[in-house]
């Protein structure tokens, strides 16, 4: 009991004694002025020096990814910083491979502006934009998630391809944090922004966006993300994902369609049971109207359940079940790290190469 009481006395010194330093630089040290030179004098900018990089550049309506708000624990927001930086923080190098590490590559929530910086920030990030939406509508698709459309206010339309994501606005006792959320609506509505939003005990956005009314307004960035399919139309997609993995799958299968509607598509899509399973029926209609696309789904605690007629077992036993080897296919897989590693290892064997193997984690 006293070995714990002297623990709790030594975290709580060394709380308060953080909280003092971060007060004394905000109030003790004045970094003035300091110029941020964006890739070589495409668009310097001057900041209040003593903030990090990244809410500087916020500050500027230049929009970093950042899953974690900042608090330097997802590792998205990476930009290689060419001079002023300081050195790499223990905090970072988590984070930082060795060659992105000599490659200047830093987390732009860690580094503070104390002088001078100059970074390279890759165009697509220059060209993000805020944006302000309304609730159109909202709609419970499983008993822990909501569909939630927002009708764009200002800018009025999105850009954006097949697979990328937003990050939304939402409020805290620490201020408002921004989180990662992808895009389920088809690119063929650019007035409208869809997104599938599991309910996390506890979470901060998800618990914001659970609870919104329609006509309440909603702030956002984007759009975000690499994943591009491949514009051959010969090329099969193969798309596999579980839980709220169906929203950047969704919006890719009816972008795709919307373009190739002859284009060969595979979806397998884990739940649990039977509660959690929804859009089957959606796209059980595409599949009767397209007939190269293929939806399976399958539910990995379906025991003694007489009603449920699909698959059984975890999603990647149905992959290695229902597709055959031989065409030339690209992949995309959202989900859990274990869904995506054993999907990932029957793609490989069914001839898939790694290179065309795309995964988000969730």
């Amino acid at each position: 009991m006293v070995y714990l009481l002297s623990i709790l006395v030594l975290a709580g010194l060394l709380a308060g004694l953080a909280i003092l330093l971060s007060l004394a630089e905000s109030y003790l040290l004045d970094y003035g002025v300091c110029i941020i030179d964006i890739n070589s004098g495409e668009r310097p900018i001057q900041v209040e020096g003593g903030q990090t990089l990244l809410s500087s550049l916020y500050g500027n309506q230049i929009f970093i990814p950042s899953a974690c708000g900042g608090k330097g624990s997802c590792g998205h927001c990476k930009i290689t910083v060419t001079s002023g930086g300081g050195p790499v923080l223990p905090t970072e190098r988590p984070y930082l491979s060795r060659w992105e590490i000599r490659s200047a590559v830093r987390l732009a929530c860690q580094v503070k502006v104390r002088q001078d910086v100059s970074v390279r920030i890759p165009e697509e990030y220059l060209n993000i934009k805020l944006f302000t939406a309304i609730v159109e509508s909202t709609r419970e698709l499983t008993y822990d998630i909501k569909e939630i459309m927002l009708s764009l206010k200002e800018p009025s339309e999105i850009s954006y391809l097949p697979g990328q994501y937003v990050q939304v606005q939402a409020p805290s006792p620490d201020g408002s944090v921004f989180r990662a959320y992808s895009i389920s609506s088809a690119t063929a509505s650019p007035n409208i922004v869809e997104l599938v939003v599991r309910l996390v005990p506890g979470g901060i956005a998800s618990s914001y966006l659970h609870n919104l009314s329609i006509g309440d307004e909603v702030i956002f960035t984007g759009p975000y993300g690499e994943f591009r399919p491949n514009e051959d139309p010969s090329v099969e997609l193969v798309c596999v994902g579980g839980g709220c993995g169906m929203a950047p799958i969704r919006n890719i299968i009816y972008s795709l369609y919307e373009r190739w509607p002859n284009r060969s598509c595979r979806l397998f899509f884990g739940c649990r049971t039977r509660r959690d399973v929804f859009y089957l029926e959606q796209f059980e209609q595409l599949q009767q109207k397209f007939p190269d696309f293929q939806v399976v789904y399958a539910l990995s605690e379906a025991h003694g359940d007489k009603q449920w007629d699909g698959e059984r077992g975890f999603i990647h036993l149905a992959v290695d079940k229902y597709l055959e080897a031989g065409p030339k296919r690209q992949a995309f897989l959202c989900g859990p790290p274990l869904m995506i590693q054993a999907v990932t290892t029957v793609l490989k064997e069914k001839g898939v190469d790694p290179e065309d193997i795309f995964y988000d984690e969730f």
